[in-house]
Formats: structure tokens, sequence, C-alpha cells
């Protein structure tokens, strides 16, 4: 028979458990979409480095290959570990998400091509260091970093050669972001 301080402490111990397990999920499904999006985003900065005039096809395709990458993504974890992450509040999520940055850059902005490159990756951070606030600290950490390395860039790093470290610093750094959360 065990007395009510041990029953509270097994239950603290099986809470700290499941939130553990709870956390390690979250990371393998943000892992693998981060990696997934780091890809394509160091894809798109290269191709819109040797093909500037066709950045207007370019991003979109990014885009909307990394939201289908992240549903694919979500789906075979879902089957494989219960998992759910994408419902309707999610692709509603993604559909108010950019539409806010289109009005943010291309209507009350009116971004230049260097302006954007550093607005689309900011922006983006933004939601992972809110995620972090929930979800761990992982995702505090590599918000900040690649916002701190994006404003660098921005302001010192020097004619096309931005695309080149924003290819590094965003696809780079969600990739080594995602291969640091499938490590730990």
């Amino acid at each position: 028979m065990i007395d009510s301080k041990q029953a509270a402490a097994a239950l603290s111990d099986i809470d700290d458990i499941v939130r553990r397990v709870r956390q390690s999920q979250v990371y393998n499904l943000a892992s693998l979409i981060m990696i997934w999006w780091g890809v394509l985003v160091f894809a798109g900065n290269i191709a819109t480095w040797l093909w500037p005039w066709y950045a207007a096809y370019i991003w979109p395709a990014v885009n909307t290959g990394g939201v289908l990458g992240t549903v694919v993504i979500s789906a075979l974890l879902q089957i494989r570990a219960r998992l759910r992450a994408v419902d309707g509040r999610v692709v509603a999520a993604y559909v108010l998400f950019y539409a806010f940055g289109y009005f943010c850059s291309d209507v009350l902005g009116d971004f230049g091509p260097r302006e954007l490159g550093a607005f689309w990756p900011i922006y983006f951070m933004l939601f992972y260091v809110l995620a972090g606030l929930w979800f761990g600290q992982a995702f505090v950490a590599l918000g900040l970093a690649i916002t701190v390395l994006t404003l660098v860039g921005y302001f010192y790093v020097m004619g096309g050669t931005f695309l080149l470290w924003m290819a590094v610093v965003n696809g780079g750094g969600l990739v080594l972001g995602g291969l640091w959360m499938r490590w730990n």
C-alpha cells in the first residue's frame, strides 16, 4: 500500500513521462517538416540566385511544395504514430498566414526582392518562436538564430550574395535545426 505522498510522486512521474513523450512526438514531426522546408528553401534561394527573373514562379512553387510535403509527412506520421497534426484548422492557419504575409509585404509594404528575402524568413521564424512557447525551447532558439542571421545578411551582405547567404542561413538553418531535433 502506498500513501498519498507516494501516489502524488508517482502521478507526477507519469505526467513527466507523458510530457516528454508528447514533446518527442512533436519534435519528430517538426524535424521532418523542417528538413523538408529547409531543402526547398535552400533550393528556392539558389534557383532565384541563378534565375532571378523566375522568382515570381519559383517561390509559389516552393511554398506549394512545402505545404503539400507538410500534409504528406503529417499524414504518414498520423498513420504510424497516431499523431494528428493536420486538420482544417492547420489548413486555415496556412491560408491566413500566407494571406497576412502577402498583405503586409505586397500591399502595405510594396517590398523589393531584398526586403522580401528578409521579410518572409523573419515572418516564418516569428511562428517558430511562438510555437516554442508551447512545444519546447528548440523552436525558440532556431527562430531567433535564423532571424538574427537574416538581419545580419540583410544589413551586411551585399548584392546577389544575399540569396546565397539566405540559402545557407534559412534553408541550411532549417535542415540543421530539424536534424538537431531528431538527435535530441
